[in-house]
This record gives structure tokens, sequence and C-alpha cells, in this order.
């Protein structure tokens, strides 16, 4: 039975795929029910309320932030900083993404920034499918290295047993990510054509497709609470990094905390969206108008559909999908990122494929040095084109040079994407001995 209720887990999460958006989590959430009626029982334990806590208190706050029109002044500093540095900036927008994601907890920050690219892509005559690829990749890399993200959250949960806490964590994921991203500018850089000889924006251009570019205006002036709002959050996180410091086995100031560091995530994260509702003197309601909110909502009933339907099916079928995995994977531990790689596109989540995966990793035996190091791999978001900021970076450049080609896998986040993965990785085998 177990090929026969993997091939009902594929179907259901290809049709989540077709369905798009928040579909994804109901056609997982369609997919337990056959699961369940075909002989695999589920459980509460099976939803990742933990995750599902985390994303839904951290977009809380971005929304707050947005609210308070700090994020609009985030995107003005990013807009000030491509454009006085307009020829770096294959390697500046992914350093901003990256940032964003890593200090909000959520990739859905780059949909601001994206607008920006392309325009002063287009400004100074640069392919937008250059930065746009490896900004995309590495707003999702972000997510995956941030203290406060849902997957960071899952990874320390799930390497508790092996010894290894929220510190070694971050220690190992941040600065292997940073230049795994690095070293995927210098190949996005040299990807395509040079804008002027793409016969796909020549056409564009001369039909009258391609918007000029916008001019700069110096009119902007950020509101009362954007900076204070901002200050806050950075304090919000500090405070979050010093708790699971102090909590931590690792350092160990406190034996026996009031709560866990993942409850601290959430109660912080929501305490500090009230305060900045209060600086902004904004209604907390209109927190849920916000378009970050709304789709970190999306974000939730994906990973619940899509985590419950996975962490079913490998509860029940751990002890064949161990004796099938554990051979190999033993033998050869980086095939873990291998299976992390390829997983995740189809879990739609950094968290649902940390948090189903994960754990089974750890029951086969993996080194905790391995399974840190592959743990990056769960940012394979942009292998297939149909991830929300993979289509809005292609909506969005009107040249037409962030494209699919002739087949699913040709277009331009691939390469940079996958090397920046790979670096990682090796990074995080080179890394993590010294650390854990």
């Amino acid at each position: 039975m177990i090929w026969f209720h993997l091939l009902i887990v594929l179907l259901f999460i290809i049709v989540g795929a077709r369905l798009g958006g928040i579909g994804i989590g109901l056609a997982g959430a369609a997919g337990v029910i056959v699961l369940a009626v075909t002989g695999v029982p589920t459980a509460s334990e099976h939803v990742p309320w933990d995750v599902i806590g985390i994303i839904m208190s951290v977009i809380c706050t971005v929304a707050a932030l947005q609210v308070a029109g700090s994020m609009d002044h985030l995107v003005h500093l990013t807009e000030l900083l491509l454009r006085k540095h307009p020829r770096q900036i294959v390697f500046l927008a992914p350093f901003v993404t990256f940032l964003m994601s890593v200090m909000c907890g959520t990739g859905h920050t780059a949909y601001s920034v994206i607008p920006v690219i392309v325009d002063v892509s287009k400004e100074h005559r640069i392919r937008p499918s250059r930065p746009l690829s490896i900004a995309v990749v590495a707003s999702q890399v972000g997510v995956a290295a941030s203290p406060i993200s849902a997957a960071m959250v899952a990874l320390v949960i799930a390497l508790e047993p092996l010894g290894i806490g929220y510190l070694i964590c971050l220690a190992v994921v941040i600065p292997t990510t940073f230049i795994g991203l690095a070293v995927g500018a210098v190949v996005a850089a040299r990807q395509g054509s040079d804008l002027k000889d793409d016969p796909v924006y020549r056409e564009r251009l001369d039909k009258g497709l391609v918007r000029p570019s916008a001019a700069v205006t110096d009119d902007y002036r950020p509101t009362r609470s954007a900076v204070p709002s901002l200050l806050i959050f950075l304090a919000a996180l500090v405070l979050v990094v010093a708790y699971a410091t102090v909590t931590s086995q690792e350092v160990g100031i406190i034996s026996n905390p009031p709560m866990s560091s993942t409850l601290a995530i959430m109660t912080i994260m929501l305490t500090t969206a009230a305060v900045i509702c209060l600086v902004a003197r904004k209604p907390t309601a209109s927190i849920a108008s916000q378009d970050t909110f709304r789709a970190g909502m999306t974000a939730t009933i994906c990973v619940m559909g899509l985590a419950w339907l996975g962490n079913a099916f490998v509860e029940h079928y751990e002890g064949a999908i161990s004796v099938a995995l554990s051979g190999p994977l033993q033998a050869l531990p980086w095939l873990a990122a291998v299976f992390f790689y390829f997983a995740a596109p189809l879990m739609f989540s950094h968290a649902a494929t940390t948090k189903a995966f994960m754990p089974l990793m750890v029951s086969l035996g993996l080194p905790a040095v391995a399974l840190l190091a592959s743990y990056p791999a769960v940012a394979n978001y942009y292998l297939l084109p149909n991830y929300p900021t993979t289509v809005a970076a292609m909506e969005m450049d009107d040249t037409g040079s962030t494209r699919v080609g002739g087949n699913v896998f040709a277009h331009p986040f691939v390469l940079p994407g996958t090397v920046s993965i790979v670096i990682c990785v090796i990074l995080g085998f080179l890394l993590a001995p010294l650390v854990v």
C-alpha cells in the first residue's frame, strides 16, 4: 500500500500546485482525508502547530511594520542603495532581499523590492533577469537562515535530540548561506545575453511593451512612526536571540526557563506588533488588511495542509521508509541535501519540508553535521517556476528577460540558485564540524 498512498500524496501535491496560492494547503487537507479513508491514520500531532504559530505571529509583526510605514522606508533605502551603485545591482539586490528575509522571517518582503530592481536595471541597460534571479533565490534562502522563521525553529526542534541547539544552527546556517549566495550572484552576473542583444527584449521594445524607467523623486518622507517602529522590531529580534541564548543548553544561564524558545518567539512577536501599532497610533485591526498579512496567512494554510499530509504519510510508513533510505543515506550522508532539494519544491514550504523530513533523517541515525549542512537545501523554491515570488519577478520584468524557455526548468533561477545551495551545503560540511 505504500506506493498507492505515495501516489495519493503526490497527486494532491500536484493538484495543489495547479490550484496555486491557498489551494496548495486545501489540496493537502483533501489528501489527508483520502489517506485516512484508505487506511492511514491521522492525529493532531501531524499538524505542525508550533510552525503555524511562528508563521502567524511573525507575519503579524511584519504587517504591523507595514502599517507603521517601516516597510516602505526599507524599500526607499533599498532604492537609494541600488540607484547609487547600479553597476553592482547583481550583488546588492540579493544582499537586500536576504537581509530582509533574515530580519522578517519571510520571503514575501521581496515583492516590494522586485519593481525597484527591474526599474534600476532598465535604467542602466542591465539585463533584469540577472539581479532578479539571485535576489528571488536570496529571499528564500534568507528564510532558512532567519532566527525567527518557522523553518529554523523546526530545524532546532528536530536536532535537539542530537545535542544541536539554536545558537549552533544560526552559527552554521547564516554564514554559509550568505557566502553561498555571493557565489550564486557571480554566476547570475554572467547569465544570459546583454539586454540590448536579447531578441525578446528588442521585440517588446518595438511594440512599446517596455515601460520607461521611473524618474527618481525626492519628495519621499518617512512617516513619523516608520523609524521608531523599525527600531522596536530590531530590539525584538535581539530579545528573541538573547532569550534563546540564555535558555540554550550550550550557555545554560537559565536551566529552567518559563517558556520554550518557540513560545518566546510567538509572544515577543505578537507583543511587538501591538507596541508598533501603539507607537504608530494605528488600530490593530489595520494589520489584517495588509498584503503581507494575507500572503502570510496563505502560507500558513499551505504549511498546515501540506505538512499534515506529509507527516501522516511519513509517520505511518516510517519503518518502510527507514529501511529503504537508511543504507544509502548512512553511506553517503550528503544525499540528505539532495533529498531536501527535490522535496522542497513539492512541499512548497521551508517549514513543511523541515518539519516533515528532518525528524525522519534524525531517526535514520544520520550525523548532526550532515543534517545541519544539508538543511539550506529546503530553500529550493526556484526549481519549478511556480512559487509566488518567482512568478512575481517574471510578471514585473516587462523586458521579457526573466522568462521560462523551452521547458519548465529553462528559466534564470535554476543555475544561480542551485550553485548557491551547493556552495551552502559544501561550506556547511566544512564549518559544522568546527562548531558542533
